[in-house]
């Protein structure tokens, strides 16, 4: 399975998907979903009392696939669902809250279903969407591989940006299964907006000066940052990196007045890296992933400007088994051990 993800703010990480099967229910609310698989095409059907209040018929797409499974099938808190069976066979419906015991419910929504694995541990498949902060790019693409070989039926879809984009874009309605914050703030909006329970913190960064390969500019400190015969660019305030950056020259008596604000780390770390500027504040971790691009010039500040990420799987997660385990595999050993690789500390 490949990893897909994009550092773009166009949001909506949902379309253009390339699964091979997959169902959008157009109707209302229904008592029951009755599927099957016939010549390659799922098909599907609605029974009892409340079939398709709104007239419109559920469509089906044909697949080579042998798996299908259904999206967005649990409505108002009518969790009936159906999963898709493999080969031609009748995908399986489940009563109110998914599946029981040993049977095979589906995680409803947009590629996500559970399945009953051995000794009663839900299996996990399809599309895992997970929003992330610009930072975590190089970290959550390696934990994304681990995921997917670790869950053979699943594939992470990976959308990077600043903490505070990817939150406007799910208050907004975008579909996403995890949401991880570089910081407690935008998180806390998530949660304040209903869209997420209790968040997990899972990881520490703290900043750094980005500088040309070097150091050219012979950088050793914030107040090198305030000279105007340096251009530096910082993170926008309302971004964690930035308000980070707010932090420490608020610590330090500075007053940085960069040429630009940028909606994230990366977009800092590129102009750094492209010398369309001498020197910007950005994570520990991002001078590390950058692989000898630019070099990183410490400072004391930094101490007062160390962020908390929390991580939490949202409330309408189109598949709640898949963000469930990616929630788990990032604040496990294994995924402390790989965030640490990466230059993160602990929470």
């Amino acid at each position: 399975m490949s990893v897909r993800h994009r550092a773009t703010a166009d949001g909506y990480v949902g379309r253009g998907r390339d699964r091979t099967a997959e169902l959008q229910w157009a109707g209302g609310r229904c008592g029951r979903l009755l599927a099957g698989v016939t010549a390659g095409i799922l098909l599907v059907g609605c029974a009892g009392s409340g079939d398709a209040a709104s007239g419109e018929s559920p469509t089906a797409t044909a697949g080579a696939s042998s798996t299908a499974t259904a999206g967005h099938a649990a409505t108002s808190g009518a969790t009936d669902t159906a999963s898709g069976a493999t080969g031609s066979a009748a995908g399986s419906a489940v009563g109110s809250g998914g599946s029981a015991g040993g049977s095979a419910g589906s995680a409803g929504g947009s590629g996500g279903s559970a399945k009953a694995a051995p000794g009663g541990a839900a299996a996990v498949s399809g599309v895992v969407t997970v929003y992330a902060a610009a930072s975590l790019t190089a970290s959550f693409t390696e934990l994304a591989k681990t995921f997917e070989q670790q869950h053979k039926g699943a594939s992470v879809r990976l959308s990077f940006d600043g903490s505070s984009t990817l939150v406007t874009q799910l208050r907004g309605g975008a579909p996403a299964d995890v949401f991880a914050s570089a910081d407690e703030k935008n998180m806390a909006k998530a949660t304040d907006a209903g869209l997420a329970g209790d968040p997990v913190a899972f990881a520490s960064n703290t900043l750094q000066i980005a500088v040309a390969p070097g150091n050219p500019k012979k950088i050793t400190g914030l107040k090198d940052l305030a000279s105007s015969e340096l251009t530096t660019v910082l993170c926008a305030p309302e971004v964690p990196c930035g308000s980070a950056a707010g932090a420490a020259e608020k610590a330090a008596g500075v007053d940085i007045r960069p040429v630009s604000e940028e909606q994230n780390v990366t977009a800092v770390l590129t102009k750094i890296e492209t010398g369309e500027a001498d020197a910007g504040l950005v994570y520990k971790t991002d001078v590390s992933s950058a692989g000898g691009k630019v070099a990183g010039v410490d400072f004391p500040q930094a101490a007062a400007a160390v962020n908390t990420y929390p991580i939490v799987a949202l409330n309408d997660a189109p598949n709640p088994a898949g963000a469930a385990a990616f929630v788990e595999l990032v604040t496990s050993a294994q995924g402390q051990n790989v965030l640490a690789r990466y230059g993160f500390g602990k929470p």
